[in-house]
Parts: C-alpha cells; structure tokens; sequence
C-alpha cells in the first residue's frame, strides 16, 4: 500500500550576510537503513562539500562562484549520482546533466547527455560564461567543454563498484529499480552572497537504467535549477518528469514574485499540490533575496546541509540533524 508521506520542511533564518545549502539527492533513502558509521560518513561528506563553496562566501566571494565549487565537490563524492558514481543507463554507461545561473542577470549554463567531461558543473559554467546559447547536449556539449579546456576522461571514469554491481543486479533481476536507495540521486547547491546576489546550481547522473536519451529536470532551467535575485535560488531533486511538469523551481519563484509567498510557503504548497504523489517526488533547497534558507521534501529523506553567516550550520538526512557553526573568515 503506497502512502503519501508528510512534507518536512527545515527554515534558517538570515539577517543577510552570506547563506548556502546543499543537497545531495532526494527519494527513497531511509537513514534507519544507515548504521553508525556509514551515517557518520555521510555527515562527515556534506560538510566537506559544503565547506568549499562556503570558504568562497566567508572571503566575500560571488554565490555563482560558491554553488559551482560546492557542486563539483559533489560530483567527485561517489555515494551521490553525480559525476563520478553517477547511475548507469539501460546500456551500463553515462550520460550526464547539469546546470548553473546567476540570479543577478538571470544568464544561465547547462549540458546534458554528457559522456567525457569529468566536470558536468564545471561544463555547464563554461556554457554560461564562453557560450552564445544555454543549453548544450551530447557530442557537441562535450566538445565545446574540450575546447574550453576542461579535462576529459573515459566514461567509465563516472562508474563505481557499487553502481556497477546495482546495474548487474537489475539486468539479472536482483533488484529492484523502484527501491534503489539512490534512484532518483541529484547533487545541487544554492547561495547569496555577502553582496545580495543568488546563484543556484544542479548536476546529476539521471535515474537508474534509463534509456533513449532521456533527460529530467536538472538541466531545464525554471524545472531543476533556477536563480533570480528578485525572489530565490532553487535546485531540485526527486522525480523529474514531475518537477518538469510542474516547472518547480520557476514556480516557486512566481509564488514569491507575484503572491507574495514566502519561500517556505512556498516551497511546501508545491509540495503539498502539483509535487503530492504517493512515496513522496523528492524536494529542494533554496535561499532568497534575504538569505533565508529553505530545505523541504514530501520523500522518505534529503541528504542535505546547510549554513549561514548569521546562523547556525548543519547537515541532515531524514530529520535527524549534526550542528556545528558557520565558517568564519580567513586572515
């Protein structure tokens, strides 16, 4: 009997300064099913990425600077599906996806369908700041990235012993797709910076065993990933085909912008409405104008964490929650 779980949603509040969160995929993941020590590590994992995009802000640097090296951060973790350890399509390779914007001219990167490029965020920022156009897919986004000067691997560089055995497992019906704790896995980060500007950035590794090309919502700019100072920065994660038809993260935006929501409000309205299915679509992260933080999701959990300069910092998986305090300044 599926059920239809209750949204959890977590607010930190700012007095401005800088704020940032991250995630680190949403869905079926249950912490219960995690003992001590692999918990530990993830926490221990979080902060670590967060850390580097937080540095950034603690030094009075860009929130596009911050969310860009909080992700590929991510994208070299394994555990998470994005980059290297990201899923495996129908035929045991790669095709990856990702986005970035700055919420202060509203200009925008992504690729998708990426097979060589080790970075997919790092692409997707070569799009926004080298590229006339914004989004970018297969052969042709991993050529522009080569020739940006961004490195190349082979694409079993993104595979790990654990998503290589999940994906024997599925082809020899060991498995079930719809239980993989790490299905619908996507790594993302949202920022404002000391100057007041927002940045948000999503790359991820699609969803186990998918075929024909298929591509979700991370790298659809207003679905995914959106960033505007006049409101937030979003970055989502969960089932996106549901997050594409609802164009959630512009959404939650236009709630803001044009009813006047707060961003917890509206966060948890999308998720309550068009993002309400049985199991839950997974959830997001975003900070606005003020630097007020949101993490929200209607999933079993959110590996997420967070921090701001005038609160505290922490990271979390269900509702379980590791403090510790926000980053100061060098020097």
């Amino acid at each position: 009997m599926t059920t239809r779980p209750r949204i959890y949603s977590f607010t930190q509040e700012s007095n401005d300064g800088y704020a940032i969160a991250l995630h680190g995929g949403a869905g079926t993941l249950d912490e219960n099913a995690l003992d001590d020590e692999r918990l530990a590590y993830f926490h221990q994992t979080l902060r670590h990425c967060l850390a580097q995009g937080e540095r950034i802000l603690a030094n009075g640097g860009s929130a596009l600077d911050a969310v860009e090296a909080t992700v590929k951060a991510l994208e070299l973790a394994e555990e998470f599906n994005a980059g290297h350890g990201a899923c495996m399509t129908w035929n045991g390779e790669h095709e990856l996806d990702a986005a970035i914007m700055d919420g202060a001219t509203r200009q925008s990167g992504a690729i998708a369908s990426i097979r060589t490029t080790k970075s997919p965020i790092a692409a997707a920022r070569a799009v926004l700041d080298h590229s006339d156009h914004l989004l970018l897919s297969g052969q042709g986004a991993d050529d522009f990235a080569r020739l940006a000067g961004l490195e190349s691997v082979d694409n079993s560089y993104f595979t790990t012993p654990m998503r290589l055995q999940h994906w024997q497992d599925l082809h020899t019906e060991r498995a079930d797709a719809e239980r993989d704790l790490f299905r619908f896995g996507t790594v993302g980060a949202v920022a404002r910076d000391r100057h007041g500007n927002l940045a948000a950035a999503t790359s991820t590794g699609g969803i186990t065993n998918k075929r024909w090309g298929r591509i979700g919502d991370s790298p659809l700019v207003g679905s995914g990933t959106y960033a505007d100072n006049r409101s937030c920065a979003i970055s989502c994660t969960g089932h996106g085909e549901l997050f594409i038809r609802a164009v959630a993260a512009h959404d939650i935006s236009s709630r803001m912008r044009y009813l006047g929501e707060r961003l917890d409000t509206a966060c948890t309205t999308l998720l309550a409405n068009d993002l309400n299915v049985p199991n839950g679509a997974g959830g997001m992260i975003g900070v606005d104008a003020q630097g007020n933080l949101t993490l929200a999701f209607n999933s079993r959990g959110m590996y997420r964490a967070w921090s701001s300069e005038c609160g505290a910092a922490g990271s979390a998986i269900g509702e379980g929650v590791v403090e510790w305090q926000p980053m100061k300044a060098e020097g």
